[in-house]
């Protein structure tokens, strides 16, 4: 059988990757989808660069429309990036009646709805295992191997970037911002890394995870998103100190009232196995109602792990690609007009919705009483203290020090609840500092 024949978009750091990987496993991917898999055409800005990767033998062109309207090109691989440009190839090549691969997570948690919907009216295939975790199949998991599930939650790792400086800074015990710059320094942090550190890279994916596990539209915009810009190493200390360890964790559940979505820094139990990856690896835990929890884990990007995944996409297709559009499985997991029932039925909350429990710090005037006048205002609001950690003042300012660090982990308390009671405590006079708040995932 003729092998089916790809275009790539874009030849950078994944994109030379596939071409590799594809190279070195030939025979074995072609065992295992029934025909071969090449590359035919590339498009990249830099034409002599991207003909020294892929040899003679590879047409290399600048226009990537010409990729897509080759009459050659049944899968065009997509690999530019952004919501700009590349959202305009994709629906091209959707429109020409080619399947897409992407590892856009950006393109699809903002324009998912759209891409899938005419995806499916053409009767062609967007598949974007590479989108999510890199390397770990974490897509193929939740759409076909959990699909028994009844999926009551995800909780992940799905930024590199954060988890190395994270666990960096926990390891050396240094602040954010001289992490950030050894990160960039070893390659594991862009230039400008704001996509990273303030979490919005992690809330592409898990808007993705969401949507599968739920059966819902991507919700991008409905997210909650915070990032680790404002955690300091002191609350690392103190979190270890505790039996904790502070992650940037993308949580997605489904509660009673709707989905939960959102990104922060959470504190996870130092036992937990996802408080133990550590550097630049991702990890996913998915909790359904038949498997119970099961751990994904792996690295999350890099040339040959997102390749893996791109590969696998290109796979699936080239086994179901004479299949009838309706037999093949879904994008998100389940049957395209259920979606927006299922909007309806499971919204998505907002933050001041959502449940969980509390590590607080404040930074109090050193004197008898400060202790005493919190704990009533959380008590008059309902709030429960699982514990509480006062430092000696000495070992906040030193010697003759006036001020101290009050630290207290609540139990679970309505987001809404505990904004207010924040800002009752931050107007206290012996309050001498913005309050630190992060949320505590027992993740049990």
């Amino acid at each position: 059988m003729q092998a089916i024949q790809v275009g790539l978009l874009g030849i950078g750091t994944v994109g030379s990757g596939v071409f590799h990987v594809l190279q070195r496993n030939q025979d074995e991917i072609s065992r295992r989808a029934g025909r071969g898999i090449e590359i035919r055409m590339v498009a990249a800005r830099n034409v002599a660069r991207a003909q020294s990767v892929v040899g003679a033998q590879v047409q290399v062109v600048a226009d990537a429309r010409a990729v897509i309207a080759h009459p050659g090109i049944d899968i065009v691989v997509e690999l530019i990036g952004g919501c700009g440009i590349a959202k305009a190839l994709v629906l091209e090549a959707i429109a020409a009646g080619k399947h897409v691969v992407t590892a856009n997570k950006a393109l699809l948690a903002v324009h998912g709805t759209e891409i899938f919907a005419a995806a499916s009216a053409r009767g062609v295939m967007v598949a974007f295992e590479a989108a999510v975790a890199g390397g770990i199949p974490i897509i193929k998991a939740l759409r076909e191997g959990l699909t028994a599930n009844r999926i009551q939650s995800i909780a992940g790792i799905v930024n590199g970037t954060t988890n190395f400086i994270l666990s960096e800074m926990r390891d050396k015990g240094l602040d954010f911002d001289r992490v950030l710059r050894e990160a960039q320094r070893l390659g594991y942090a862009e230039a400008d890394p704001s996509f990273d550190i303030e979490g919005v890279d992690a809330a592409h994916k898990l808007t993705l995870m969401s949507a599968i596990a739920f059966g819902i539209p991507v919700q991008f915009d409905k997210a909650h998103v915070e990032g680790i810009t404002r955690l300091s190493a002191i609350d690392i200390r103190y979190a270890e100190q505790l039996g904790y360890r502070i992650k940037l964790l993308g949580i997605t559940k489904r509660v009673d009232e709707g989905v939960e979505l959102r990104v922060h820094p959470s504190l996870v139990p130092a036992k937990r196995l996802i408080a133990n990856v550590e550097g630049a690896m991702n990890a996913v835990v998915v909790q359904g109602d038949a498997v119970g929890t099961t751990l994904y884990y792996g690295k999350g990007a890099g040339s040959e792990p997102t390749a893996s995944a791109v590969i696998a996409d290109l796979v699936d297709i080239t086994r179901l690609h004479t299949a009838d559009p309706e037999h093949r499985v879904p994008h998100l997991a389940f049957q395209p007009h259920t979606l927006s029932d299922a909007m309806d039925a499971l919204p998505v909350l907002p933050m001041s919705a959502v449940v969980t429990s509390y590590y607080l710090r404040l930074r109090v005037v050193d004197q008898a009483g400060v202790l005493a006048r919190v704990t009533a205002l959380l008590a008059d609001a309902g709030v429960s203290i699982d514990a509480v950690l006062q430092r000696a003042a000495d070992e906040v300012g030193g010697e003759g020090s006036t001020q101290t660090d009050l630290i207290i982990l609540t139990h679970d308390t309505r987001e809404g609840t505990m904004d207010a009671v924040i800002a009752q405590m931050q107007a206290l006079p012996t309050v001498l500092a913005p309050i630190t708040r992060i949320r505590k995932e027992a993740l049990s």
